[in-house]
């Protein structure tokens, strides 16, 4: 059998009387006990030194954490370069969270890997699903997303969603629950042909005066 570990991750049921669960408890009680001098921070620099006992590697220095930052876990947590996250947000990732690079999270935003079924006689287990927030993705303020969720990259999550779905490249999500606002290539079209009108018109304008 797999250990408890793999189990999570692998969104399978795991119950809170499972002979394993004390291995959880420890990493649990190993992030109590060093978050409150993580969260005492007084410089990024520190910051992303007790962020990085935490979730067990060296973060790397182009990317920039501010206080307070929670996570229930901690060691499920994978970041990678030149990612911002911004104050208060909450990571609880016993299913796996990864930030590929130059992400952008925004203020008190949620990332919930973990969930619960819905029979009254199981409902203290656990059943956990990665989340994956793909390469330049930014997450609007307030925000949250749901188990298994991956957004994709150059997407936007609006500030205040609720995603409990994949978002596709390249779009923008919004709303409780979260559906698709508008196509960032379409809104970069539109721009650009704006842009090149209002260009042309000034150029137009400067010809009839000179």
């Amino acid at each position: 059998m797999k250990d408890i570990f793999h189990r999570l991750r692998g969104g399978g049921l795991v119950h809170l009387q499972d002979p394993e669960f004390y291995k959880v408890d420890e990493v649990v009680n190993r992030t109590l006990a060093l978050s409150p001098g993580l969260n005492a921070s007084t410089s990024i620099e520190e910051t992303r030194q007790k962020l990085s006992e935490i979730v067990g590697y060296a973060l790397d220095k182009s990317t920039t954490v501010f206080a307070p930052f929670h996570t229930n876990f901690g060691r499920f947590i994978k970041i990678g370069k030149h990612v911002f996250i911004n104050h208060a947000c909450s990571f609880l990732d016993m299913g796996g969270i990864t930030l590929e690079d130059h992400v952008l999270i925004g203020p008190r935003v949620n990332l919930v890997t973990e969930n619960h079924p819905l029979l009254p006689d199981e409902r203290r287990g656990m059943l956990c699903q990665p989340i994956l927030i793909k390469r330049n993705a930014w997450i609007g303020a307030g925000s949250t997303i749901l188990p298994g969720v991956t957004v994709g990259e150059n997407a936007i999550v609006a500030a205040g969603a609720v995603v409990s779905k994949d978002v596709p490249a390249d779009t923008v999500v919004g709303g409780v629950p979260a559906k698709i606002l508008k196509q960032i290539v379409e809104f970069n079209e539109v721009n650009k042909t704006n842009n090149n009108e209002k260009y042309n018109a000034n150029n137009n304008r400067s010809a009839d005066v000179y």
